[in-house]
Protein backbone atom coordinates (compact mmCIF):
# COMPACT_ATOMS: atom_id res chain seq x y z
CA UNK A 1 0.00 0.00 0.00
CA UNK A 2 1.43 3.03 -1.05
CA UNK A 3 1.94 5.67 1.89
CA UNK A 4 0.37 8.68 0.33
CA UNK A 5 -3.19 7.03 0.96
CA UNK A 6 -2.86 5.86 4.26
CA UNK A 7 -1.71 8.72 5.80
CA UNK A 8 -5.30 10.79 4.73
CA UNK A 9 -7.17 7.48 5.71
CA UNK A 10 -5.54 7.23 9.00
CA UNK A 11 -6.50 10.96 9.98
CA UNK A 12 -9.89 10.58 8.72
CA UNK A 13 -10.07 7.31 11.10
CA UNK A 14 -8.34 9.23 14.34
CA UNK A 15 -11.29 12.35 13.86
CA UNK A 16 -13.90 9.48 13.49
CA UNK A 17 -12.39 8.04 17.19
CA UNK A 18 -12.01 11.61 18.33
CA UNK A 19 -15.48 12.41 17.43
CA UNK A 20 -16.96 9.21 19.03
CA UNK A 21 -14.96 9.74 22.36
CA UNK A 22 -16.19 13.04 22.99
CA UNK A 23 -19.18 13.71 25.20
CA UNK A 24 -22.19 14.92 23.29
CA UNK A 25 -23.45 18.66 24.88
CA UNK A 26 -26.20 16.95 25.81
CA UNK A 27 -24.11 14.41 28.14
CA UNK A 28 -22.96 17.43 29.86
CA UNK A 29 -22.79 16.98 33.93
CA UNK A 30 -26.23 18.68 34.97
CA UNK A 31 -27.57 19.04 38.23
CA UNK A 32 -30.70 20.71 39.51
CA UNK A 33 -28.71 23.57 41.23
CA UNK A 34 -25.45 25.38 40.61
CA UNK A 35 -23.39 27.59 43.04
CA UNK A 36 -22.16 30.73 41.29
CA UNK A 37 -18.62 31.40 43.67
CA UNK A 38 -17.67 35.10 43.21
CA UNK A 39 -14.08 36.03 44.00
CA UNK A 40 -12.87 39.67 43.68
CA UNK A 41 -14.23 42.92 42.45
CA UNK A 42 -13.91 43.93 39.36
CA UNK A 43 -10.45 45.81 38.00
CA UNK A 44 -11.97 46.82 34.82
CA UNK A 45 -15.53 47.22 32.64
CA UNK A 46 -16.26 43.21 31.23
CA UNK A 47 -18.31 40.88 30.40
CA UNK A 48 -19.26 37.05 31.78
CA UNK A 49 -21.25 34.68 29.19
CA UNK A 50 -22.76 32.04 30.98
CA UNK A 51 -24.08 29.07 29.05
CA UNK A 52 -27.24 27.14 31.02
CA UNK A 53 -28.17 23.89 28.77
CA UNK A 54 -31.25 22.21 30.09
CA UNK A 55 -30.44 18.12 29.58
CA UNK A 56 -31.69 17.52 26.29
CA UNK A 57 -32.66 21.21 25.72
CA UNK A 58 -31.19 24.26 23.99
CA UNK A 59 -28.47 26.27 25.37
CA UNK A 60 -29.59 29.76 27.00
CA UNK A 61 -26.55 32.14 26.99
CA UNK A 62 -26.54 34.55 29.91
CA UNK A 63 -24.67 37.58 29.61
CA UNK A 64 -23.60 40.02 32.36
CA UNK A 65 -22.14 43.61 31.97
CA UNK A 66 -20.01 43.97 34.98
CA UNK A 67 -18.18 47.86 35.60
CA UNK A 68 -14.90 48.35 36.73
CA UNK A 69 -14.72 49.29 40.21
CA UNK A 70 -17.98 46.62 41.17
CA UNK A 71 -17.06 45.56 44.63
CA UNK A 72 -17.49 41.04 44.84
CA UNK A 73 -20.94 40.88 46.68
CA UNK A 74 -21.96 43.73 43.67
CA UNK A 75 -20.87 41.06 41.41
CA UNK A 76 -22.59 38.29 42.43
CA UNK A 77 -26.24 41.03 42.50
CA UNK A 78 -25.49 41.89 39.08
CA UNK A 79 -24.79 37.91 37.95
CA UNK A 80 -28.33 37.36 39.86
CA UNK A 81 -30.16 40.17 38.30
CA UNK A 82 -28.61 39.15 34.87
CA UNK A 83 -29.86 35.38 35.38
CA UNK A 84 -32.79 36.62 36.78
CA UNK A 85 -33.92 38.71 33.43
CA UNK A 86 -32.63 36.19 30.89
CA UNK A 87 -33.83 32.96 32.07
CA UNK A 88 -37.33 31.75 32.21
CA UNK A 89 -38.86 32.48 35.75
CA UNK A 90 -40.89 29.56 35.60
CA UNK A 91 -38.33 27.27 35.42
CA UNK A 92 -35.29 28.74 37.31
CA UNK A 93 -34.57 30.74 40.40
CA UNK A 94 -31.72 32.84 41.14
CA UNK A 95 -30.61 33.78 44.09
CA UNK A 96 -27.53 35.36 45.83
CA UNK A 97 -26.56 33.59 48.91
CA UNK A 98 -23.58 34.66 52.31
CA UNK A 99 -23.21 38.12 49.73
CA UNK A 100 -20.29 36.84 47.16
CA UNK A 101 -22.51 33.44 45.86
CA UNK A 102 -25.26 33.29 43.61
CA UNK A 103 -27.72 30.01 43.29
CA UNK A 104 -29.35 28.88 39.79
CA UNK A 105 -32.14 26.20 41.01
CA UNK A 106 -34.44 24.61 38.53
CA UNK A 107 -38.37 24.57 39.69
CA UNK A 108 -40.94 22.29 39.68
CA UNK A 109 -40.82 20.07 36.81
CA UNK A 110 -37.78 21.50 35.10
CA UNK A 111 -35.41 20.06 33.48
CA UNK A 112 -31.55 19.36 35.54
CA UNK A 113 -29.22 21.62 33.31
CA UNK A 114 -25.75 22.27 33.29
CA UNK A 115 -24.06 25.59 33.72
CA UNK A 116 -20.75 26.68 32.50
CA UNK A 117 -18.94 29.74 32.43
CA UNK A 118 -17.73 30.67 28.55
CA UNK A 119 -15.99 33.79 28.67
CA UNK A 120 -14.98 36.56 31.16
CA UNK A 121 -13.09 39.76 29.96
CA UNK A 122 -13.70 41.32 33.60
CA UNK A 123 -10.27 41.00 35.35
CA UNK A 124 -9.44 40.45 38.69
CA UNK A 125 -13.00 38.29 39.41
CA UNK A 126 -12.85 34.98 39.48
CA UNK A 127 -15.81 32.97 38.76
CA UNK A 128 -15.90 29.36 40.50
CA UNK A 129 -18.91 26.89 39.67
CA UNK A 130 -19.88 23.96 41.59
CA UNK A 131 -22.80 21.55 41.71
CA UNK A 132 -25.17 21.55 44.51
Amino acid sequence: MHTDYVRPFASVLFLIALYLLTPAAGLADTSNKWRIKVDGGANSNGEMIFYVTPKDGETIVVRVTVKDGTGENRVAKTIRDAFEVQLPRDLYHVEVDDGEHVLVKKKGGAANFALTLESSTVKHTTIKLGKE
